[in-house]
Order: C-alpha cells, then structure tokens, then sequence
C-alpha cells in the first residue's frame, strides 16, 4: 500500500507551495523541470517539509487546512516535530 504525502517546497524568494502526492522526490523534479503550471517559472525549489499519511483522505484533509495558513503558521510548521524531512 502506497504512502500519501503531503509536502511544502520553498523557492529563493520565500514563497511556499503546498501540495499532495505519493512520490515526494518525483513530485520535487517535476516542480524544478517546469511540469507543474503554477511553479514553473519560479524555482529552483527545495523541499522543506513532508509529513506521511496512511490514507488518501487524510493527506488531502491536512494538505487542504495548510492552504489556508498564514506564511508565519508555515514557518512554525517546518520547524516543528511534525516535519518528516
């Protein structure tokens, strides 16, 4: 059974992207090769969080109330004992 991840990836100007996926350093190379829309033209960008679920539903659940968090809650996130990296 497949883990579920949910992650956020930083760019050189502090700008957050949160996002859902099953293969974290796969997801990371099409981030930084331009396969994803809204990244494309802003990277390089690294990985600074990831936190694993046992469920599809729960990793959505969680990736949905990080995009609603403010810049500083983030920040409070990636330094935090849930942060997997």
């Amino acid at each position: 059974m497949p883990m579920h991840f949910v992650y956020i990836i930083q760019n050189q100007n502090n700008v957050f992207y949160k996002g859902y996926t099953t293969k974290p350093d796969h997801r990371l190379q099409q981030h930084n090769v331009g396969l994803s829309k809204y990244t494309a033209d802003k990277g390089p960008w690294e990985l600074v969080f990831l936190k694993s679920f046992d469920t599809k539903t729960e990793a959505l659940k969680f990736e949905l109330m990080l995009k609603r968090q403010n810049h500083r809650y983030l920040l409070w996130l990636i330094k935090s004992e849930q942060n997997e990296i």
